[in-house]
């Protein structure tokens, strides 16, 4: 194969990765608003009463439960079959979900094609990923994961941004079009361009992956540090939003959005190049180096009033209002956390193509590596909820920053006992 066949390859997989955040970044902003305008209320369901609250709760849930359901059968049919295609078909349902959102007309309607999502939404990240892993020399695997993930964020970033100014101008019915006129795209491109998967993979490589060492190893720091980032990532905007006797800053609904831009900025840039890096000087060592330095800067999100006091920064700036002394030192944190988990990210995510390449199964080990996130990511932020109410904000941060720290020493443990002094650098 060229060298333009593989570049064109990586760019059909960099595309679908930008339609796949755009439209999950896009329902994530107008959730809100589908919120005021479904209105849900109270209902009886086979003489069981289910609350307002509960279906509120199912929007997302929803969406997450078929995530969860969906991951192993759909990395086995990557595995067992043509992952090309397969992706088609992903691509194919997630098109005509989008393109359903706009006759929704009732909560459950509404969780329904959520959760149809879900499934599309999971199908296009294990297979694009997998491919992406598959087809990369081992060289360079995190540097092509690495920028596959800046183009998710980067349809993060523009979606987010997007997304509530088109819906004030022109409703929800010109936005999906927009989401479905990226996946169609995405399909075409794909269908076009990216070759047959001719690997199979009999039995059930789920079995085996899941005894993997070096998978068991970075599971001990996986499981710990998804309730880092599901608590500390959800809560900065939180922190930024929310009523000063909540803890909050009480700052705009623009100033908000930009703590969340600022992570997924600074998380997209590093990716172009830590990717790179971690390819020459091991997976480890990054994991290590990004997930402490993510710890760090959590623990350190509640000095922010008195690091804004002692700068002066209680200044008032265009477009965003008057802004607390805090603010400013909380977005320089919220960028500091993309920078750190842009070292983190390609480096764990190479480790798993690494591995499931080589035993034969890299959709089963990113499904495994799903599957590993799913505790902490539902759990976390009811920790969360819970310490800002019953205990302080600054607990939040505190709480999800030690996850992160205790992931890491954990992580590193296990590598000494395994390799000794030179644990960081043997892989």
């Amino acid at each position: 194969m060229s060298n333009a066949d593989n570049r064109s390859q990586f760019w059909a997989l960099y595309l679908t990765r930008f339609a796949e955040g755009f439209g999950f970044i896009t329902l994530l902003t107008l959730l809100p608003t589908y919120i005021n305008t479904l209105d849900p209320q109270a209902t009886t369901v086979l003489g069981v009463t289910v609350s307002a609250g509960f279906i509120i709760g199912m929007y997302t849930t929803g969406f997450t439960l078929a995530q969860t359901v969906a991951v192993v059968p759909l990395a086995w049919v990557g595995d067992r079959f043509d992952k090309r295609r397969v992706l088609l078909v992903v691509l194919a349902v997630g098109a005509a979900v989008y393109a359903l959102f706009p006759i929704v007309d009732s909560s459950g309607s509404f969780v329904l094609i959520r959760a149809l999502q879900g499934v599309a939404v999971t199908g296009a990240s294990l297979m694009s990923l997998s491919i992406v892993g598959q087809i990369a020399d081992v060289g360079t695997r995190a540097d092509k994961i690495g920028k596959a993930n800046a183009a998710s964020f980067a349809a993060s970033i523009v979606g987010s941004l997007s997304a509530g100014a088109i819906y004030d101008a022109v409703g929800f019915g010109p936005i999906f079009t927009v989401i479905t006129v990226l996946m169609v795209l995405a399909w075409v491109v794909v269908w076009g361009v990216l070759d047959a998967d001719p690997t199979r993979v009999e039995g059930f490589p789920f079995t085996d992956l899941a005894v993997n060492r070096k998978i068991v190893s970075i599971t001990a720091f996986r499981a710990q540090y998804a309730f880092a980032v599901t608590m500390v990532r959800t809560w900065v905007p939180i922190y930024a939003g929310t009523a000063m006797a909540s803890g909050g800053l009480a700052v705009g609904a623009t100033a908000v959005a930009v703590t969340v831009t600022i992570e997924k900025a600074t998380n997209m840039v590093g990716q172009l190049f830590t990717g790179r890096l971690s390819d020459g000087y091991g997976r480890s060592l990054f994991v290590f180096a990004g997930g402490g330095a993510y710890g760090l800067v959590a623990i350190s999100i509640p000095f922010a009033p008195g690091l804004g006091t002692t700068l002066g920064a209680d200044v008032t700036l265009p477009f965003l209002g008057e802004l607390p002394p805090a603010y400013l030192p909380l977005v320089a944190f919220s960028g500091l956390l993309g920078v750190a988990d842009s070292f983190r990210e390609p480096a764990s995510m190479a480790l798993f193509a690494d591995e499931g390449t080589d035993e034969g199964g890299v959709a089963s080990s990113f499904g495994i590596r799903e599957l590993v996130w799913r505790p902490g990511s539902v759990a976390g932020p009811l920790i969360a909820g819970w310490l800002m109410v019953e205990v302080s904000m600054a607990s939040v941060f505190h709480v999800g920053g030690a996850f992160a720290v205790t992931g890491v020493l954990a992580f590193l443990g296990i590598l000494v006992h395994d390799h000794g002094r030179d644990a960081l650098t043997t892989w």
